[in-house]
C-alpha cells in the first residue's frame, strides 16, 4: 500500500478507481481494509463509477502508531485526512466517515466546507453532540492483560474487535483517550455542506440520528434496518441509500 507523511506521521492509504473522488474515514479501532475493503465498500464504489481514497488513521491498521493522547485530537486526525488530499492533489471531495471516522467528518464539514462536496455521517448521530460510546472502560479493556479479565460488556466488545484485527491496544488506549473531543449544538448546526445520517436501527453507541438531522440544516437520515454499530457497517441498505444520495447530488 502507498504511505504519505503528514508531518512526521507515516500513513497509510489505498486509491483506487476513476471518477469523482471520495474520501472515506474509518472507525476507532478498525482500518482501511477492515472498514472499506473487506466489507465491499470499496468495489462499490469504485463500480459506480468512483475514485476511492481511504487511509488508516494514526494509531490504526499499517500508519504510524502513537501512544500520547495528546497526538490523536479530533482537529488532528482531520488535518491529517486534508494532508492526504493534498497529497493527491484533491481539491473537492465527497467523504464518508464511520463513527469516529464520522466525527472527523464532521469536523472538517465544519471547519473546512470548501474541501467537501457533501459528507456521510455513519455510526454516528446525536453521539456527535452528547457523546457516549466507548470511553474509559473501554480503554481499560484495551490495557487489559487478556480478554478474561475484562468484565463491561462495551469493553468486553471492543477488546474482542481489536485483538481480532490484531491492533496495537496501547495505541488504541491513547487514541481513544485524546479523541473524545464533542462537537458543540452550535457547531454542528454551521455544518452547511450537503449531509446524510446514517445509523443502524438497533445501534445503541452512536445516538440518535434523528435528533442529530434536527440539527444540522438539511440534513438526511438513512435508518439501517436491525443492524447494531457493528454490524451495520456493510449493509446492502446502507451501501444503496449513500449511493442514492451521491447521485441526486451535484
Amino acid at each position: 500500500m502507498p504511505s504519505f507523511h503528514s508531518g512526521s506521521v507515516e500513513l497509510s492509504y489505498l486509491d483506487e478507481g476513476e471518477g469523482d473522488p471520495i474520501v472515506l474515514v474509518h472507525g476507532f479501532a478498525s482500518s482501511k481494509n477492515v472498514n472499506w475493503a473487506y466489507p465491499g465498500w470499496t468495489s462499490t464504489l469504485t463500480k459506480a463509477a468512483r475514485r476511492v481514497i481511504a487511509l488508516d488513521l494514526r494509531g490504526h491498521g499499517e500508519s504510524t502508531k502513537l501512544y500520547d493522547s495528546e497526538d490523536y485530537h479530533i482537529g488532528t486526525m482531520a488535518g491529517d485526512v486534508r494532508a492526504l488530499m493534498d497529497h493527491l492533489n484533491i481539491e473537492r471531495a465527497d467523504m464518508m466517515g464511520y463513527s469516529m471516522g464520522g466525527r472527523i467528518t464532521a469536523y472538517l464539514g465544519q471547519r473546512s466546507p470548501e474541501r467537501l462536496r457533501n459528507i456521510i455521517l455513519g455510526g454516528i448521530g446525536m453521539g456527535l453532540i452528547e457523546g457516549g460510546g466507548p470511553g474509559e472502560n473501554v480503554a481499560s479493556a484495551l490495557e487489559a492483560a487478556s480478554l478474561d479479565d475484562v468484565t463491561d460488556p462495551v469493553g468486553r466488545t471492543f477488546r474482542a474487535f481489536a485483538d481480532q484485527t490484531r491492533s496495537d491496544r496501547r495505541a488504541l488506549a491513547a487514541c481513544l483517550r485524546g479523541s473524545r473531543r464533542l462537537m458543540t449544538r452550535d457547531e454542528a448546526a454551521a455544518i452547511a455542506v450537503p449531509t446524510l445520517i446514517a445509523v443502524g436501527t438497533t445501534d445503541d453507541i452512536a445516538g440518535s440520528a434523528s435528533r442529530l438531522a434536527e440539527v444540522i440544516p438539511g440534513s438526511q437520515v438513512l435508518d439501517i434496518p436491525n443492524r447494531d454499530h457493528m454490524r451495520a457497517v456493510g449493509d446492502r441498505v446502507y451501501k444503496d441509500g449513500v449511493l442514492e444520495f451521491l447521485a441526486k447530488r451535484p
